[in-house]
């Protein structure tokens, strides 16, 4: 079995530059930056936990079993999202659950609106599908959202993500009560060709 927190992305070579990005990891120093958007109405309503103060993200995003999977996007020398990356191992019975090993990655991502409408959430997303299975050898990726999200599953197919799943009413949205789940994947041989 691999390390449950999966592969520390501080490992790989940063930053990672776009045509108009940079992603690299998470820093202390980040964190004003990702509560300034986190924190906003409009992002907190779809987000698993509300921003809470700078001290709540802090300890969430940098504390155990989340350091070294969160990455910051740059646009301009300015932080203007970030994304989650998180291995884990595939299912696999119990003869052959060595060779499944790592070969999963859970992807996430925040992006700041006032830098939406720009393509660069797509761009971000595209580079952390490299970081995943170019940096990291994952062979499958995965994101869900809720199904009202339609941003969210808009951009997974934007970057060649197909549905695999829908779930009713699986998903607890604070304010909304039971919504319906979306979940997205693409294979290492999908996105070759």
């Amino acid at each position: 079995m691999s390390d449950p927190d999966g592969p520390d992305l501080t490992a790989l070579a940063w930053p990672r530059a776009t045509e108009r990005l940079r992603l690299r990891p998470l820093l202390p120093a980040d964190v004003p930056a990702l509560h300034r958007y986190r924190s906003r109405d409009d992002v907190a309503f779809w987000l698993g936990a509300a921003a809470g103060t700078p001290e709540d993200l802090a300890a969430r995003f940098l504390g155990p079993g989340r350091a070294g999977r969160t990455l910051v996007v740059e646009h301009d020398d300015v932080v203007v999202g970030d994304l989650m990356l998180r291995v884990q191992d595939g299912w696999a019975q119990a003869e052959v659950a060595g060779a499944a090993g790592s070969g999963e990655a859970e992807l996430g991502w925040v992006l700041d609106p006032a830098y939406g409408g720009r393509g660069l959430a797509t761009e971000a997303v595209r580079a952390l599908l490299d970081v995943a299975f170019d940096g990291l050898g994952v062979r499958r990726v995965t994101a869900s959202c809720f199904a009202a999200n339609v941003a969210s599953w808009r951009l997974m197919e934007r970057v060649g993500m197909r549905r695999e799943a829908e779930h009713v009413a699986d998903s607890l949205h604070r304010e909304l009560g039971w919504l319906d789940g979306l979940v997205y994947a693409l294979l290492a041989e999908e996105r070759r060709s």
